[in-house]
């Protein structure tokens, strides 16, 4: 597995990932300086089927009938020399507020102390866009000045107009430079190689720049 991280040629249509870590919060983190890219997302956003979607790997983030199942952080070693880490989803309505209320501990102590950190997906359902978590998430992005790209996932659910509607209104919500909104669909491809694009873009920069 590990053949496929550490520069090796990758596809143009993927980006190999291999598992790294699960951490219950940030003080078990790897301890590296390799740039990260988090993908966030409510639980029923459809994020871990983002993310086996853009690696082809079906089986790399595991889906669950029961969204918010997964807890910890999850960490990706990619072949382009940085880092996916798949932030657990948050709002599952059956769980517990206690719960709820830690894995926003753990959200909020990520996003703010980690240092890899360069970029954020954020994956929302582009029937339900902008839901309080989503909001909150974009509001963060501006006041760090964050980089963040929003997905607006299942776009294969709407018909053609009905998806360039919900863009263009997801775009005025989101004007500024530094927080770009796409069309995503997890079940048919649409907007894959626009989101490898991103990442590649996020990732590969400070690796060559850590090389030298």
């Amino acid at each position: 597995m590990a053949d496929c991280v550490g520069g090796a040629e990758r596809p143009p249509d993927r980006i190999n990932a291999v598992f790294n870590k699960s951490s219950p919060s940030l003080l078990s983190a790897p301890e590296d300086d390799l740039p990260e890219v988090a993908v966030a997302g409510r639980s029923n956003a459809g994020k871990s089927s983002v993310l086996n979607q853009i690696t082809g790997n079906k089986s790399l983030a595991r889906t669950s009938k029961t969204p918010g199942r997964t807890r910890l952080i999850n960490f990706f070693d990619t072949d382009i020399g940085g880092r996916i880490v798949d932030l657990p989803g948050y709002g599952y309505a059956k769980a517990a507020k206690t719960l709820q209320r830690e894995w926003q501990r753990h959200l909020e102590d990520y996003l703010s102390a980690r240092r890899n950190l360069v970029a954020v997906v954020l994956v929302m359902d582009i029937r339900h866009p902008f839901e309080p978590f989503d909001t909150q998430m974009v509001a963060w992005a501006r006041a760090a000045q964050m980089p963040m790209r929003v997905l607006l996932n299942k776009a294969d659910k709407l018909r053609h107009g009905a998806r360039i509607n919900a863009l263009r209104a997801a775009r005025r919500v989101v004007p500024e430079e530094l927080i770009t909104v796409q069309l995503f669909s997890a079940q048919t491809g649409l907007g894959r190689q626009e989101l490898i694009d991103a990442l590649t873009a996020w990732l590969t920069p400070m690796q060559d720049a850590t090389a030298e």
